[in-house]
């Protein structure tokens, strides 16, 4: 064979390692990557801003660290003190950290050295049965199969090596080994060390949120009881309650169903901490807080000392309220929270708190806000979404996904590759997004085949557009209905919360 050739990582090359590697999706682009990395880094300045005269002793600190490479795993960095710096006021100002923090895409970004299929296919194969093995010694086994295997030449590079391992999540995969007595000593000191209570001194720089089982019994529409589950989430500053709502399941959708309630009233925080529940961990709540540019942290495994705060806050809930509502017969979610909204508003957030020496409602009105503007309710939906890229089907402009079929609108049916988004829980429709900026285009519904043979075929135009919105799917609102919201709206005063059905996907 020739000389490796430049090729661009375009739709042919794509469409080439999606058929041979079908389950694999590059979702997160390399820009993105390092933005996120950068954002971790000075995450703890911005959710908790240092005093004046004290930015520069707490860069010093974050300088004197190591950090892995957002790319290379098996490497460590160090950050200088002005790149530090640099990082943290462009994020500071920004409405969107994440992409202020973004590298520049390079004028010749998407070229590589390409490599023979006979040599991909051998380098795969070896990964397969080989896992432990870092890059350095799968580049030197393959320049020893090429020398056996003369058709396996010619070998490129090490870099193309490790470029196209890193393309196709070729990573090293270190079984665990039997802990080493110093390891079990460095547990065994982890948890008898020393616990210190915090709080940060500003509003909205940190927020608690976790599940609590109640303590109570409701009966569903169906007439099964249940044991509701309570979501909070508390400002750490003032010890504000943004949102507190029962759910019949504490999941990832619940968890999402609240906290954007609680970014529509209050605003965005700095950072969010949270244990390391299903929910928590789950897809869609990490990446929606990673595209809202909150730094999320976990408390250690059963560790709830480090969510002291929270835990107090259960114990008020259930002395009061539920102590309340024991004595209600035949309680129904609806009135439980109905209940919930009044207690919060009418009961805790002006009753005297012992740990601040005020109530949570004065110290949020006398504190210091570093509170963000959360996006339009469309992108916010959009943000705790998983990212799927798909290859329309040329013969009927279809998508398919989780098994369901959706239909592309003829104006997107020339795309070669197109990105969706969509909770895990939701299959009543994608929203299609732009590949780049992530922007909403247009609204997917599941294919219906029935309407298809009854319904007359539009003549093709190609005349310009508008994309839809996101609610373009729906029938026209009613003229009654219309009055009734511009009614209630009149009154300036906003809903207590967003009910959600009792019926929760599992």
């Amino acid at each position: 064979m020739g000389s490796p050739l430049i090729s661009s990582i375009g739709e042919a090359q794509r469409k080439r390692i999606e058929r041979r590697y079908p389950m694999k999706v590059v979702d997160v682009p390399m820009w993105q990557q390092w933005a996120r990395f950068r954002f971790s880094v000075i995450g703890e300045l911005l959710s908790s801003p240092p005093d004046k005269g004290r930015l520069h002793k707490a860069i010093d600190r974050l300088a004197r660290k190591n950090y892995r490479h957002p790319i290379d795993p098996d490497r460590q960095i160090r950050i200088g003190r002005s790149t530090i710096e640099r990082w943290y006021y462009k994020a500071k100002s920004a409405d969107d950290p994440i992409a202020a923090l973004g590298r520049k895409i390079r004028s010749d970004a998407g070229l590589r050295w390409s490599m023979s299929q006979s040599l991909l296919d051998a380098l795969k194969s070896q990964y397969e049965h080989n896992r432990r093995w870092n890059v350095q010694l799968h580049y030197d086994n393959l320049v020893a199969l090429a020398q056996e295997k003369p058709h396996l030449k010619p070998v490129p590079s090490y870099k193309t090596v490790l470029r196209c391992m890193r393309d196709n999540g070729w990573v090293r995969v270190l079984e665990p080994a039997k802990p080493s007595a110093g390891q079990k000593q460095a547990a065994d000191r982890l948890q008898r060390r020393e616990v210190r209570g915090f709080e940060v001194a500003y509003v909205h720089g940190l927020w608690h949120l976790d599940f609590h089982q109640a303590k109570i019994r409701i009966l569903d529409a169906s007439g099964k009881w249940h044991r509701p589950v309570a979501l909070a989430i508390l400002d750490d500053h003032c010890r504000l309650c943004c949102h507190l709502q029962l759910y019949l399941a504490e999941t990832a959708e619940c968890l999402i169903h609240g906290l954007t309630q609680a970014f529509l009233k209050r605003g965005l925080p700095r950072a969010l901490m949270t244990d390391n529940g299903a929910a928590m961990l789950a897809e869609e709540t990490r990446r929606g807080l990673e595209r809202l540019g909150i730094h999320h942290d976990t408390t250690l495994p059963y560790s709830p000392y480090q969510n002291g705060k929270q835990e107090a806050f259960w114990g008020v809930l259930e002395s009061r309220l539920m102590e309340l509502l024991r004595g209600v017969d035949n309680l129904k979610l609806s009135f439980v929270n109905q209940a919930t909204q009044a207690w919060v508003e009418q009961d805790y957030h002006r009753r005297q708190h012992s740990e601040i020496g005020s109530t949570p409602l004065e110290r949020m009105l006398n504190g210091h806000d570093v509170s963000r503007k959360p996006p339009k309710t469309d992108l916010l939906r959009l943000a705790f979404t998983r990212r799927i890229r798909r290859t329309p089907r040329r013969s009927d402009a279809t998508v398919t996904v989780d098994g369901i079929r959706y239909e592309l609108p003829h104006r997107f049916a020339h795309l070669q590759s197109v990105v969706l988004r969509s909770p895990g829980w939701d299959k009543s429709f994608m929203t299609l997004v732009d590949p780049d900026t992530d922007a909403p285009l247009a609204c997917l519904l599941p294919q219906d085949k029935v309407k298809n043979a009854s319904g007359r075929r539009k003549t093709i135009q190609s005349d310009d557009h508008v994309a839809p919105t996101s609610q373009s799917f729906n029938d026209p609102m009613p003229a009654l209905l219309r009055k009734w919201l511009a009614d209630y709206a009149a009154t300036g005063l906003p809903p207590a919360y967003l009910p959600k059905e009792e019926i929760t996907h599992e």
